[in-house]
């Protein structure tokens, strides 16, 4: 079992940018893949970047080039660095650890909400 506990969260305007924290109560490099998700208001929950152990990467095509994800092994931390906000960017967003190297998740964090607005 682990816990995650995401930080970082908070309102900004649009263009701007925030860093997003995960720190794992176990070490995460038992796990073959670490995530965030994303839910907005209304909406359902989606993909939003996957990181596996190898330190492979990707994105949802909606952040891809804006979003960047990295993890420290050592500090058993992920981060999500997501630059040139958009509104719709607005969400609560949720670290997740994968046993798997696909977007399935096994483990969610509470989440960390996230507003772009002027």
């Amino acid at each position: 079992q682990v816990q995650l506990v995401e930080s970082g969260g908070g309102l900004v305007q649009p263009g701007g940018s925030l860093r997003l924290s995960c720190a794992a109560s176990g070490s995460i490099f038992s796990f073959n893949a670490m995530g965030w998700y994303r839910q907005a208001p209304g909406k359902e929950r989606e993909f939003v970047a996957l990181i596996t152990s190898g330190g492979r990467s990707n994105y949802a095509d909606s952040v891809k080039g804006r979003f960047t994800i990295s993890r420290d092994n050592a500090k058993n931390t992920v981060y999500l660095q997501m630059n040139s906000l958009k509104p719709e960017d607005t969400a609560v967003y949720y670290c997740t650890a994968h046993r798997g190297y696909d977007r399935r998740a096994d483990y969610w964090g509470k989440g960390t909400l996230v507003t772009v607005s002027s």
